[in-house]
């Protein structure tokens, strides 16, 4: 077979199955202008907007939104989730489930329902409880997050030490200050609160408030003295 027979039979493979999707009740902004494996599985009322990817063992439930751009891969997505940009690997989300734009899960990941994976957040090898929040600008490796827990702005999970990868653990409930650093291994109690900016390493206990930062010290008229300064 020369490659223009290959193309024209892999053209009208692919416009088969998008045909038949389409005659299941998926919603297809484009049905020209998407990739869809014939193992992947869409549900009725399902939509897929243009240049989308769906690989291998992919299944996406009734009501989702697959937005422009994203690639999926052995990827679940749940009943009304929208996913924005972003692509999924190897991993589950959760029902009515928010993700992106521009967010990467990857292998092993296993997103609750109602949950929100906001901008520029990456996921791997870890769980997320059902109401959680990581609204953007994030990285969450080998973690366990409970529910109703709100991981602030530029937190990072610090799951490696140069040899062996390390679980950090988020209780139900916990609220976790912008640009804090959470060294694992560490268990982040129950209904605690961490402080922005803090970097930690110890386990902080439930309900308690873990702080992990310098203490900040002003010097008066510094700054007109190194101005003046010849």
């Amino acid at each position: 077979m020369n490659f223009e027979e290959y193309r024209s039979r892999e053209s009208e493979r692919i416009q088969a199955n998008r045909k038949r999707m389409e005659e299941d009740g998926v919603i297809f902004q484009d049905i020209y202008n998407a990739y869809i494996d014939d193992s992947v599985v869409i549900e009725e009322g399902a939509f897929i907007a243009c240049n989308v990817t769906l690989k291998g063992n992919t299944v996406i439930h009734r009501e989702a939104f697959i937005g422009q751009s994203s690639y999926l891969e052995n990827a679940e997505i749940g009943a009304g989730t929208k996913v924005q940009t972003s692509y999924i690997l190897d991993s589950k989300v959760g029902e009515n489930t928010t993700v992106g734009p521009f967010a990467y899960i990857r292998p092993g990941s296993v997103i609750g329902n109602e949950c929100k994976v906001g901008d520029f957040v990456e996921v791997k090898n870890s769980t997320v409880g059902v109401g959680t929040k990581l609204p953007h600008l994030q990285y969450i490796g080998d973690s366990d997050i409970g529910s109703g827990v709100n991981m602030g702005c530029g937190t990072i999970t610090v799951n490696y030490d140069g040899k062996v990868k390390h679980r950090t653990t988020i209780e139900d409930d916990a609220f976790v200050g912008c640009n804090s650093n959470l060294v694992a291994p560490v268990t982040i109690g129950r209904g605690s609160y961490i402080a922005a900016g803090s970097t930690i390493t110890k386990d902080v206990p439930e309900n308690a408030l873990g702080v992990g930062r310098s203490r900040q010290v002003n010097i008066a008229g510094w700054a007109e003295k190194y101005r003046n300064k010849k």
